[in-house]
């Protein structure tokens, strides 16, 4: 049997659930990092471990942009690959000059600032679900607009957009449309995004993206595509993942009772209880796109060959038992939690605020208002979305 009919297709095994195949761990304990076969591109490395996950996100000899110019050659998950020259696939000082922008922009006050706001719209969005009555869809009610609302108001979209995203949203980031409906998606989204720059550029006001197209750094300031992507990066990030997340994390809670009792009775845990939740759940599938290496790169016993690419697997880090005692418990009071699920290093998620701001403010609201919320259904029945990049509910 030839090596490449044994090295296992990624991601691996049943992802449409909250639980990782049990290849992850044992291939975990054996090696930093484990060969796959991506399901475009070709086979690649997967980092499984926390330091090799860091050290794939992190280290100079790993290059995104070398992923980016490979084009539909770069092994990846999903069918469009982000362009060369995007937020998403900068290295170096190109990547740093951005980041330091986007600093400007959303920096943790303006963040904390928009607390009441998001607390009045899941409070109205609550509102709704509790006239509905029992029982109710929390997806249809809660988790769909939440996002939509929140990101769209940060960004200054206008209303009359909104709806349009979620359709955008979902083809960029699943894997069951072919590459041509992926990029077919990717373009009208930037074409949208680039008539939205050049509308700030004419009136800005008081949202980010304005603060972006405003912004100059002595005589630099960002291009088209740079803001565009940018924009793309927060879209996505802040919609289709909040969405899910805030389903898979309510699911979670009222599939352990204890743990959510706990909550109930210690509501100013919920800071806590999000960023424990944040590691215990798996958000995606899998890592969605790698990096290359410019140089041989050893990871333990294995060396990853320069133009090999690794692609960092965050559910793994997040419970790895050297860095995370009892990892695959759920401990909603767990003081020491250097998860990674907003990345590390250079490239970590410029909206992971924003993130942790819906999901402490909606799953606080709701444990808070509805002390007796359960599943309607047995949580065998609950229906699973299937061949997507993020995991949800459907």
């Amino acid at each position: 049997m030839s090596t490449h009919e044994t090295t296992p297709r990624y991601p691996v095994g049943d992802t449409s659930r909250l639980t990782a195949d049990p290849w992850y761990r044992a291939a975990r304990e054996d090696a930093p990092v484990a060969r796959v076969r991506m399901p475009f591109g070709g086979d690649a490395w997967v980092a499984l471990r926390h330091a090799s996950v860091r050290t794939a996100q992190s280290d100079p000899r790993f290059s995104r942009a070398a992923s980016a110019e490979l084009g539909g050659a770069a092994p990846r998950m999903v069918p469009g690959a982000p362009p060369v020259g995007s937020v998403l696939t900068m290295d170096g000082a190109a990547h740093t000059r951005v980041r330091r922008f986007v600093a400007k922009a959303f920096t943790a006050r303006r963040i904390e600032r928009l607390r009441p706001r998001v607390q009045e719209i899941v409070d109205g969005l609550l509102d709704a679900m509790a006239a509905h009555g029992s029982p109710a869809d929390l997806k249809a009610f809660v988790a769909e607009p939440l996002p939509v609302l929140v990101i769209c108001e940060v960004l200054g979209v206008p209303p009359a957009d909104r709806a349009d995203f979620r359709v955008l949203t979902e083809t960029i980031m699943s894997g069951v449309f072919t590459e041509d409906e992926a990029r077919q998606s990717m373009s009208r989204f930037l074409d949208y995004l680039n008539g939205l720059v050049a509308a700030k550029r004419a009136r800005p006001g008081e949202d980010v993206l304005s603060t972006l197209v405003t912004a100059v750094d002595g005589e630099d300031r960002l291009s088209e595509l740079e803001l565009a992507s940018l924009a793309v990066a927060l879209l996505v990030g802040g919609h289709e993942t909040i969405l899910n997340t805030v389903l898979n994390f309510t699911y979670t809670l009222l599939t352990t009772p204890d743990e959510l009792a706990g909550l109930r009775a210690r509501p100013e845990g919920v800071d806590r209880a999000v960023e424990e939740l944040l590691r215990y759940v798996p958000i995606n599938s899998g890592g969605a796109f790698g990096a290359v290496a410019v140089e041989d790169v050893r990871f333990g016993d294995v060396v990853v060959r320069a133009g090999e690419t690794v692609v960092a697997d965050i559910a793994s880090a997040n419970h790895d038992p050297e860095v995370f005692a009892d990892p695959d418990v759920l401990d909603l009071r767990r003081a020491d939690n250097p998860h990674v699920t907003f990345g590390f290093g250079p490239h970590h998620c410029i909206g992971a605020q924003l993130a942790r701001l819906d999901l402490q403010v909606a799953l606080g609201t709701l444990v808070r208002r509805f002390p007796g919320l359960r599943l309607a259904v047995p949580p065998e029945e609950v229906v699973w979305r299937q061949g997507v990049l993020i995991r949800g509910v459907e």
